[in-house]
């Protein structure tokens, strides 16, 4: 209470600290500031405005005098060329030579005209006859728009249908095709005989359009009719503004800001319907008025945090040693709230073992660890077992474990709607304390399914349980849903990943006899007596089958199968004595860590095949002695394992397999320990070279030799030598 009373007296401090410096020196900076973004930035922004108007302007009245340029080279064309004799011409076949050469001569008028900048083709268009002719050919139209100048037959009929009445250099944009000017001639009639057509050249459109400014982004020359006929550099958005401005717009010029663009309007001489705009960018613009605009506010927040970190400094300068006691009391509080999770999950721990069974003991310590909950909830306690690969789980670090858990269990919280306690109960038992929701429809077995699909995702390192206790109403009561989900986890199985447990065992599964019968032990020591180990594995076999038909649980196919393995360590022991309590221990560790019916039968198969091996008989270890007094001999030439095999009669497999029952090491490794034997022999009793000594030993190189001899001994032979000497 005291320290909350210290931080509002330093915080009235520091209010009254800066109000005076907001009195004394903000509020001139802020007048000056006022007045620099009012009277200095609106002035730039008029200068700009003007600029860009002088510049659009210019552009305008280029872009006018090159299209009245083109005009008037096509008016010039059309009234000095010598289209009168050639419609005379055109349909007398025998005048071909004076036809020939008045086309000629119309050709090279055209040529002329299409060397304009801005023109990329010319051609006419006879209207009563059949006949296009351009600066290349003159042919009829069938053919012309059919290889000169393709088009498709709809794109043909629109195209041709613009050629009727009189045009005075009509300008269209005709979409793939570009913007084209078509002109009748002769000039004042309705019906005209031919119709001069010209195409723009548009990357020289563009060009002439373009206006080289940095902070104009794209031009554009725009129709009163909706049209863009030509432009440089808009984007979409860009061109619905202009569309929309140009459709209802009389004013000669103007410069409008919509939506973040700003574009600027000039009515063209050359058409009425013409608009010339640009686009240009703002913030180029108006640079100058952005940064006068910047550093007034700059200057503004400069001295407005000066007076904050003077006004602030000289407060905590005065209340330091308080405020030094403040944050020790707030580390140990902060210390105390990060215990808080481990002693709530210790609290739900002891209220599931039973320690708390009354609810004024649950609601006092409750209060001291702040855990609130609802006292008249309805609960279920799910029990998961966790059941271990051993050959994945062991290779992980304790660190990856410790992580995977706490995921899990974060995993499990986030996945279930309602309220749930988590606490481990047991090394490999994880409590999950659901809360009922009525209003999501969230009880007990929709929890499971929940928990289910967290933990298939972590299959490959165990198999997992979940066994499903009672509702309970009360807290008090939690021990009791706890006690039931751990005895229903002795109904899991051996097949699913996930099992879910609900209830008492049921049907076939209580009928099925877990231990063997006097007849069945009797029958096992017989089959040991005559030498049948391998019925001995298929009547295993047969009852896990018989096991996994009847649904048996994995406590019940335990139990059976530990009373096979007693059953067959005790027929072993009646003849053999090499075998050890630690290696009848490894067994049944093996046994017990099989999680599923196929890890069972593949545990059995091993466990027979160590048990119950067969003797060679003494014609074999014969064959054997030889093969090593072979080897002896004969260390330092090359020793084939397929030299051997052939010698018995073996497959190369075959044969490893019975040489290592037979001597007690791999083939490989016994020659190779033999050689290395000799070697030592050799450093030790002779001052050979090592290149002498390997050669001797039967290896081909030093290199090999000295790899060999260090995977062995940890050294080298040099180094072999020098300590032994």
């Amino acid at each position: 209470m005291a320290i909350s009373k210290v931080h509002k007296f330093r915080l009235a401090l520091f209010w009254r600290l800066f109000t005076n410096y907001f009195i004394v020196i903000l509020i001139p900076v802020i007048v000056a500031s006022f007045l620099a973004h009012v009277l200095a930035v609106r002035t730039i922004e008029k200068d700009a405005e003007k600029l860009n108007d002088v510049v659009i302007s210019h552009f305008s009245k280029q872009t006018d005098t090159a299209l009245d340029s083109l005009k008037t080279n096509m008016i010039n064309m059309l009234s000095s060329s010598n289209l009168t004799s050639v419609l005379r011409v055109i349909d007398d076949s025998r005048e071909n030579q004076q036809r020939s050469e008045q086309f000629y001569a119309l050709r090279e008028q055209l040529m002329k005209l299409q060397s304009d900048k801005l023109v990329s083709k010319v051609f006419l268009y006879f209207a009563n006859h059949d006949l296009v002719a351009d600066v290349d050919i003159y042919t009829d139209k069938t053919y012309y728009f059919k290889m000169t100048y393709p088009l498709g037959e709809q794109q043909k009929n629109d195209y041709l249908s613009r050629f009727t009445g009189k045009k005075m250099m009509e300008i269209t944009d005709l979409g793939t095709l570009g913007m084209s000017a078509v002109m009748s001639y002769p000039f004042n009639t309705e019906n005209p005989e031919v119709y001069l057509v010209v195409h723009f050249d548009q990357d020289k459109l563009k060009e002439q359009i373009s206006i080289p400014e940095e902070w104009v982004t794209g031009t554009a020359i725009a129709t009163s009719q909706g049209e863009i006929l030509n432009q440089n550099g808009l984007t979409d958005k860009e061109i619905n503004a202009v569309l929309a401005h140009t459709r209802s717009n009389a004013m000669s010029s103007q410069f409008l800001v919509t939506d973040a663009i700003a574009m600027s309007l000039v009515k063209s001489r050359f058409n009425d319907t013409w608009y010339y705009v640009t686009i240009a960018d703002l913030r180029t613009l108006m640079k100058p008025a952005y940064m006068t605009r910047l550093i007034s506010w700059a200057f503004l927040v400069f001295f407005l945090v000066v007076g904050s970190v003077v006004s602030y400094y000289l407060s905590r300068r005065w209340y330091r040693p308080i405020q030094e006691i403040t944050e020790e009391n707030k580390e140990l509080s902060q210390r105390m709230s990060g215990m808080f999770p481990f002693m709530q999950e210790l609290f739900v721990t002891k209220i599931l073992q039973g320690e708390y069974q009354d609810e004024l003991s649950i609601a006092y310590y409750a209060k001291e660890i702040e855990f609130t909950y609802d006292k008249h909830a309805m609960r279920t306690v799910l029990c998961i077992a966790f059941h271990y690969d051993s050959q994945v789980y062991e290779q992980l670090s304790e660190t990856t474990k410790s992580f995977m858990f706490v995921e899990i269990k974060e995993l499990i919280r986030k996945s279930t709607p309602s309220m749930v306690w988590l606490c481990q109960t047991k090394p490999d038992v994880l409590a999950c304390v659901v809360t009922h929701d009525t209003f999501l429809h969230l009880g007990a077995d929709e929890a499971a399914d929940i928990v289910r699909l967290v933990l298939e995702s972590y299959s490959q390192y165990f198999k997992a349980t979940i066994g499903i206790g009672k509702t309970v109403n009360a807290a008090e009561e939690l021990h009791e849903s706890y006690e039931q989900a751990l005895s229903v986890l002795q109904n899991r199985g051996l097949d699913a990943d996930v099992e879910i447990c609900r209830g008492p065992l049921v049907g076939d599964r209580t009928q099925w006899e877990s231990f063997l019968s006097v007849q069945e032990v009797n029958r096992i020591f017989n089959q040991y007596k005559t030498r049948e180990y391998e019925k001995l594995l298929e009547s295993v076999c047969e009852k896990l089958k018989e096991g996994k038909q009847r649904n048996a649980t994995a406590m019940q196919v335990k139990y059976l199968s530990t009373d096979v393995l007693n059953t067959w360590i005790r027929a072993v022991e009646t003849e053999h004595n090499d075998f050890n309590v630690p290696f009848f221990s490894s067994l049944y560790e093996r046994l017990h860590s099989s999680m599923t019916w196929d890890e069972l039968e593949q545990c059995f198969i091993e466990i027979h095949r160590v048990l119950f091996r067969t003797e060679e008989p003494d014609q074999r270890s014969k064959q054997f002695s030889e093969v090593l007094e072979y080897i002896h001999d004969h260390y330092n030439e090359e020793l084939s394992i397929e030299y051997f095999a052939g010698l018995l009669n073996m497959s190369n497999g075959h044969f490893s397999r019975t040489f290592k029952e037979a001597v007690g090491e791999k083939y490989v490794e016994y020659i190779a320990k033999y050689r290395l034997m000799k070697a030592k022999q050799f450093l030790l009793e002779t001052d050979m070279k090592i290149d002498d000594i390997a050669e001797k030993v039967g290896y081909w190189g030093r290199n090999s030799f000295i790899r060999t001899f260090r995977k062995y001994e940890g050294i080298t032979p040099a180094k072999y030598r020098t300590m032994h000497q």
